[in-house]
């Protein structure tokens, strides 16, 4: 069966990103697949619970993490809302579904002599990827971007007189984002060794390759991962440890949450608050070591 019509509903209507309409996607023919080999149904519009709890614990049997499951049954909660919306069905089979329970993983930010350490590492050179690395590594961690959103940074978003950089977050929502003038001067750096590639492909978008086409994910992963392994023993490390460090290192210095809540992009207070964990836990301990009565 084809999906266009809720491709259609997901990108124009609801605005999703590419990358998330196509996480979408896949999970509804996952979904297809199961229900025609196990029970024979050719469409999943006609299907009862059963059905959907059948393959709900396939996938926990499968060893992937409830975590996972739960987002795949976002993916089917979301299509079956949109064909109830349509009138294509009267009874949505997963409207008494409860999300299966996960485990609340803290992330551990990076510490503040982490990002020193490599700040002062990515100082030693003075070349095209080095700066662009630099300039990628401060970004995430001055301003709190989330991956997509560096990657998808075009030159005309970035203003050098207003010190800002316009980013399209979730959702296809824009904001604008205040820049440190520390960026501002490896921003210019970086534009010098930029505009002396050869052969650029990609002209209007900010972070190149050498080879003169747009960064992608796993390059921009790679990059925080090895500079970070350097000076971290932390198991996780990557661009989203970043942005948690920019969140929390601003609410350890007492910044207002509803702030730090419009600089990260989140449509919710309880987003943000996730953050404040660590923040708590440094507070306890200046509270330990602080109070008279201790």
């Amino acid at each position: 069966m084809s999906f266009q019509a809720f491709v259609d509903y997901l990108q124009l209507e609801r605005k999703y990103s590419p990358n998330t309409v196509t996480a979408y996607l896949k999970d509804l023919e996952t979904f297809q697949e199961f229900a025609s080999e196990e029970y024979q149904y050719a469409e999943i519009d006609v299907v009862n619970y059963s059905i959907i709890r059948s393959w709900i614990i396939s996938l926990v049997d499968s060893g992937i993490s409830n975590r996972t499951v739960n987002r795949k049954i976002s993916s089917l909660k979301t299509y079956y809302k949109f064909l109830l919306k349509i009138g294509q069905i009267e009874i949505n089979p997963l409207a008494k579904h409860k999300a299966l329970k996960t485990s609340k993983k803290i992330q551990i930010p990076f510490s503040e002599k982490e990002i020193e350490g490599v700040m002062e590492m990515l100082q030693t050179e003075n070349n095209f990827e080095a700066l662009r690395n630099r300039l990628i590594v401060e970004l995430f961690y001055t301003t709190g971007i989330r991956r997509a959103e560096l990657i998808n940074i075009k030159m005309a978003d970035v203003s050098l007189t207003q010190q800002t950089v316009k980013v399209l977050g979730k959702r296809n929502k824009e904001r604008i984002i205040p820049l440190l003038p520390v960026s501002i001067k490896t921003i210019t750096d970086y534009i010098f060794f930029r505009n002396k590639l050869e052969n650029i492909k990609d002209n209007e978008m900010l972070f190149l390759t050498k080879k003169g086409v747009k960064v992608y994910e796993t390059l921009v992963y790679r990059i925080i991962n090895s500079y970070f392994s350097k000076t971290s023993e932390k198991v996780k490390k990557s661009p989203h440890i970043l942005r948690h460090s920019f969140a929390t290192h601003l609410l350890n210095e007492g910044a207002d949450i509803n702030a730090v809540k419009e600089l990260l992009g989140h449509s919710s207070l309880a987003s943000t608050q996730v953050y404040t964990q660590n923040s708590i836990a440094k507070l306890k301990e200046v509270y330990k070591n602080a109070h008279p009565r201790n």
